[in-house]
């Protein structure tokens, strides 16, 4: 299958440079220079990805995302920053960016970081991956076992997978420490069951570490739920 990527990016020889790395790796790509330009062709174009710049004239990349992600949430955007962009990068997660690389960039870290967004990418016109499993902006591919969380590739152990995966298969639903220790652990375990509230640690310093919005929470006297925030119903 090939991949259309649009690039939005006005300095014309960064521009050309992306536009000529991804036909060499297979992709369809297409290049505009200004957020007006970008806009119009996201929308007349039927794009599996696209790379943004935050920088560009006529209409601010921050801006394009917003109305991007006003149509739809399943395109995966690609932040294009600079060093000093730290404020725009926050603020482009929050509006949706799956993503962010910071120039000057190697080329074969961005084709990783496109390759992993459109493993993840659950576009309503194509065949969702059965192996996919997502909630909120939290995924893990079954297969790869590959974790995201807002856009963010998560380094897990074995038992921390296997942990985040039983969380992940029951969201919104309160599980209590014995029944996480015999899904994950095994009938067989016999020890503390502190191991359980070892190991969401764990996951939370490292899902923080991508994005602190909390979605493992606490239900005291009881166990955990995974969920979006703590007043989510």
């Amino acid at each position: 299958m090939e991949y259309k990527i649009l690039v939005i990016e006005d300095e014309e020889n960064i521009a050309r440079v992306l536009q000529l790395e991804l036909q060499y790796e297979g992709y369809i790509a297409d290049v505009a220079h200004t957020g007006t330009e970008g806009l119009i062709k996201y929308r007349e174009g039927d794009y599996d990805l696209i790379l943004l710049d935050l920088m560009l004239p006529e209409m601010h990349g921050l801006d394009v995302l917003k109305r991007i992600r006003a149509t739809e949430q399943f395109t995966p955007v690609i932040l294009l920053t600079a060093k000093s962009d730290v404020e725009d990068k926050v603020k482009g997660l929050d509006l949706g960016a799956n993503d962010y690389v910071t120039k000057p960039f190697e080329i074969d870290e961005l084709l990783a970081r496109i390759r992993a967004a459109l493993r993840f990418s659950k576009p309503a016109n194509k065949e969702k991956d059965e192996h996919l499993l997502s909630y909120g902006n939290l995924s893990i591919h079954e297969q790869t076992r590959e974790v995201l969380y807002f856009g963010t590739a998560i380094d897990l152990t074995p038992r921390e997978y296997d942990l985040l995966h039983y969380l992940l298969k029951h969201p919104k639903q309160v599980l209590t420490r014995e029944q996480i220790l015999e899904s994950v652990w095994g009938f067989d375990y016999y020890g503390d069951t502190n191991v359980v509230d070892v190991y969401i640690r764990y996951l939370r310093q490292k899902l923080d570490a991508a994005n602190s919005k909390p979605i493992i929470h606490t239900v005291r006297g009881v166990g955990y739920v995974l969920k979006e925030s703590a007043n989510e119903a």
